[in-house]
Order: C-alpha cells, then sequence, then structure tokens
C-alpha cells in the first residue's frame, strides 16, 4: 500500500468516531477540491494530498482538551510520517500547510500547497454542503458541551439560547468573509458559485422565519 492510501486508513481510524463535521467525509471533499484546484495552479500533489488527508487529525484530541486542531494534527502528522520512512523534507513541508490551514487562526499561507490547502478546507464551509456542515458542527459542540464539559471558544454561537441567532452569527461571522481570504483565482470561481447558494437560502430561511 503506497503512503497516500496507509494515510487515507491511518486518518479513517482515528476519525472513527468524530462526532462534528470534520469526519472522513469532510478530509476526502478537501483531498478533492484540492486535486482539482491543483489541476490550475501546480504545486505538489503528494504534500497536498498527505496534508489534506491529515489536516483535521488532531481534532479528536481538541474535543477532548481544547486547543488547537491544527497543531495537534501538525504534530501527529510529524509523527506518522516520521514512522512511515518519510524524508524530513516532505514531512516538515506537510505538517507546515497543516498549521496554517484553519480559517478562525488568521494564519498566512506561505507555499502553494498550504494556500491551496487553505482554499480547499474554506470552500468545505461553502454552499449546500457548508449549510449542512454547520448545522450539524453546532448540533456537535452543543451536545459535547453537555455531556463533557467541552467548549469551543472559537465557536462561541454554536451555545446560544435560540439557535437561529446562533446560525445567523456564524453566517455572518465566516462563510461571507471567506472569499476575501481565498488564495487562488480558481478556488474563488469554485467559491462564487457556492455563496450564491447560501445567500438564496438565507434569505428564505428569514422569509419563513419572520
Amino acid at each position: 500500500m503506497d503512503l497516500i492510501e496507509t494515510t487515507r486508513q491511518f486518518v479513517a481510524e482515528v476519525l472513527a468516531d468524530e462526532p462534528s463535521t470534520h469526519d472522513m467525509s469532510h478530509i476526502e471533499r478537501v483531498e478533492n477540491t484540492c486535486m482539482n484546484i491543483h489541476k490550475k495552479e501546480g504545486g505538489d500533489l503528494q504534500v497536498l494530498r498527505l496534508a489534506a488527508l491529515l489536516h483535521d487529525v488532531g481534532i479528536v484530541r481538541e474535543h477532548k482538551e481544547g486547543g488547537n486542531h491544527a497543531q495537534y494534527s501538525a504534530e501527529i502528522a510529524s509523527e506518522f510520517l516520521r514512522e512511515k520512512g518519510a524524508e524530513a523534507e516532505l514531512i516538515d513541508h506537510v505538517t507546515s500547510c497543516i498549521l496554517t490551514h484553519r480559517f478562525s487562526r488568521g494564519m498566512q499561507a506561505q507555499t502553494i500547497e498550504a494556500k491551496i490547502l487553505q482554499d480547499a478546507d474554506r470552500i468545505d464551509a461553502l454552499g449546500a454542503v457548508g449549510i449542512f456542515r454547520s448545522l450539524v458542527s453546532m448540533g456537535a459542540l452543543r451536545a459535547l458541551k453537555h455531556t463533557i464539559g467541552t467548549v469551543k471558544e472559537t465557536s462561541m454561537n454554536a451555545y446560544t439560547e435560540d439557535p437561529f441567532d446562533g446560525f445567523y452569527d456564524y453566517m455572518e461571522r465566516k462563510p461571507f468573509k471567506i472569499m476575501e481570504r481565498l488564495n487562488t483565482e480558481t478556488a474563488k470561481e469554485i467559491a462564487d458559485q457556492r455563496l450564491a447558494i447560501m445567500r438564496m437560502y438565507l434569505e428564505q430561511l428569514k422569509e419563513e422565519t419572520l
């Protein structure tokens, strides 16, 4: 089994009980989007795919302990790739992409691979799948708070008394600010189409809840 598929299997095992939306379906959508952006923007495809597969592998630890899953993911990725005999240069490149991927941390990506990973991860918060993920994530975060007491400080809108208030706050804070923080023209084209869907949904939601 090659390194990509070995990594995929490892991540699937780690995220098997992931309760929110950083699950394996998210991972593989980000991987596919990275590959699509790569066709026009270039970059090292192996680095991209490994970074995409490993970018959220630390989320389970974040749910339990708090902190920053990007940092945890980079640490886990480094250890895993080292155990699999990857070269130090490859490990450093992959982990640097992972460290800068997270939207809420506002970190600047330095390489084309890191920029594409940022873009692909952010695109998965847009469109129909973005709406679906935000609602599932809010429910999961509320459940984690009530069951094990974990509160995600970067997602406080998940805990509002009225879930509609939290959802509108989330939409204002993240999806419609993503466009200005994308790196590549290819990603911007995809985002433009997906944001149109989100605008239509919000208009209909507000009409039905007035």
